[in-house]
């Protein structure tokens, strides 16, 4: 696996040569759905009995014996009237151009129709067995399980680092698991990784009660982010990247290093990338200059693992 700072000096790089003579972008999600022909997953694998319990299987033309895995989930606050998959499908493509396999997750959110369902715990269970789901087809589709990474969009971020943390949930929590799929990495997107800190600086963008909805704070109150934020989770044990746009008006950069200073506190090092002419959409639009930067970031950190 490459050094923080070897990591460190590859973006750095890459920086440096996609943003020469880039101007500022202000893509919007409708830019990136409506973009055509908007590429097709190959297979879609079901993880459970409800329509958004499935995820999105994307490989490289080319197999190889043994394939790195990027778990990659799409943003949209949390909420089932917002984009699922679609809005991350250049993404999972691009990267499977690479060389690595993408397993792009969909998921019950808020406002889902479903008999019983409760964002917390279902969300978070149902992001759970999706990334477990990956031990059944793995052999079949040649996926390498000691070579998986964490990836996600905005509140997509927040779910992909909740992936990486979920050794660290208390035995007493309902998100519990004995044995989660292990993660040796994650790269977040605008990351909305500190709930409490997203529920007041992303209310904007997703709803003043957006962040009580998902983890039930009406009636867990204080407790309800012990196991579903990933800041009280730190230290994670495992290289972590966070990226942002500095135009980005819905998740600020302001998260990013908020969260890293917290992990500086725990005594773990966070990899921190900006990307100037940059906004919120740009991240996941692969055929922009912060977008092919987003798409090296994962690939380098997937392919770097041993």
């Amino acid at each position: 696996m490459p050094s923080n700072a070897r990591l460190r000096l590859i973006l750095a790089s890459l920086a440096a040569i996609l943003m020469t003579n880039a101007s500022a972008q202000t893509l919007t999600f409708k830019d990136v759905l409506d973009r055509t022909p908007r590429p097709a997953p190959p297979h879609k694998v079901t993880y459970g009995s409800h329509p958004d319990q499935y995820a999105e299987l994307w490989l490289p033309e080319a197999l190889g014996t043994s394939l790195p895995v990027v778990v990659l989930i799409h943003g949209g606050c949390w909420r089932a009237d917002l984009p699922g998959p679609e809005l991350v499908a250049f993404l999972s493509q691009a990267i499977a151009e690479k060389g690595v396999a993408v397993w792009s997750v969909t998921y019950r959110r808020i406002g889902t129709k479903a008999e019983n369902f409760s964002p917390y715990p279902d969300t978070f269970l149902d992001i759970a067995a999706a990334a477990d789901k990956l031990r059944e087809i793995a052999p079949r589709y040649k996926l390498d399980l000691n070579r998986v990474v964490t990836s996600g969009h905005s509140a997509g971020g927040h779910l992909a680092l909740w992936l990486a943390a979920r050794p660290k949930i208390a035995g007493t929590s309902p998100l519990h698991s004995a044995k989660p799929l292990p993660i040796k990495a994650s790269v977040g997107i605008a990351a909305l990784a500190d709930l409490q800190y997203a529920k007041s600086a992303s209310a904007h963008a997703c709803g003043a009660d957006t962040v009580d909805l998902l983890i039930n704070t009406k009636e867990r109150k204080d407790a309800a982010y012990l196991d579903t934020s990933v800041t009280p989770l730190l230290p994670l044990g495992l290289s972590q990247t966070l990226i942002s746009g500095v135009y980005d008006g819905i998740v600020a950069p302001a998260h990013a290093l908020r969260y890293r200073e917290r992990a500086k506190a725990k005594g773990e090092m966070v990899t921190l990338l900006t990307l100037d002419d940059s906004g919120h959409f740009e991240l996941i639009a692969p055929w922009t200059a912060p977008g092919a930067l987003v798409v090296e970031s994962i690939v380098s950190t997937a392919k770097g693992l041993k």
